[in-house]
């Protein structure tokens, strides 16, 4: 019985959704934005999955469900992007060098520092393309040779201290408009960033959903030149 439990879709399906649940209530109770929901229930998983010595594969059955709402989620937010298409149309280009500009950040930055840190091309194609969203940095990290698992933990790692830290920096750096705040968190922490930036505001949001869309655009661009 526990090895068909186990063995099922529904066990890594029911799995995530409990450890996501238990994130979101510690996040109210607690209040702060280290108890982020998402890692929370990551550590859960893995310590469940640890304890009772339970495969990864046999999670993975019910992950690989979770993992084909990704697109659609995402596409999802074009919705907000919608009810903000004015504001969209008299910001296009400083959205657009915004998001090309944290692009080439993201991407450099990578580079570099594993160039310092001695990693050969495989690591460096697997972690180039960490801050945009996984379906398209999947793709970028298989076309240049990368490890694709490893892609998916850097994105994941990456949305998660996107979202934690984002409103330190912003209060940190003094952004004030809403437009800038929104495009620097879609740009740098893609779909999870922009669940905390939909806590700040619907403008801020939108904003950083139409980010996700342009820098991954921009970081495919910019993976043919690598």
């Amino acid at each position: 019985m526990w090895n068909e439990w186990i063995s099922s879709p529904l066990f890594g399906i029911v799995l995530s959704i409990l450890a996501f649940e238990i994130g979101l209530w510690l996040n109210r109770r607690l209040g702060s934005p280290v108890a982020n929901p998402l890692l929370i229930a990551v550590i859960l998983v893995i310590l469940v999955l640890q304890l009772f010595r339970i495969p990864l594969e046999s999670f993975q059955k019910g992950g690989e469900v979770i993992s084909m709402m990704l697109v659609p989620a995402t596409a999802a937010l074009a919705l907000l992007v919608y009810r903000q298409l004015p504001v969209l149309r008299e910001n296009f280009l400083p959205v657009v060098l915004g998001c090309l500009a944290g692009s080439v950040t993201s991407m450099v930055s990578v580079a570099v520092c594993c160039r310092l840190l001695g990693l050969d091309e495989v690591m460096t194609a697997s972690l180039l393309p960490k801050s945009v969203t996984t379906p398209i940095a999947m793709e970028v990290s298989a076309s240049h040779g990368g490890l694709v698992p490893i892609t998916v933990v850097a994105v994941i790692l990456t949305g998660i201290m996107g979202a934690i830290c984002a409103p330190l920096l912003i209060r940190l750096f003094h952004v004030k408009d809403p437009v800038e705040a929104g495009v620097s968190i879609g740009a740098c922490s893609h779909a999870v960033g922009t669940t905390r930036a939909l806590e700040m505001g619907e403008l801020e949001g939108a904003m950083s959903g139409v980010s996700i869309g342009i820098s991954g655009l921009m970081t495919v661009l910019l993976s043919l030149l690598y």
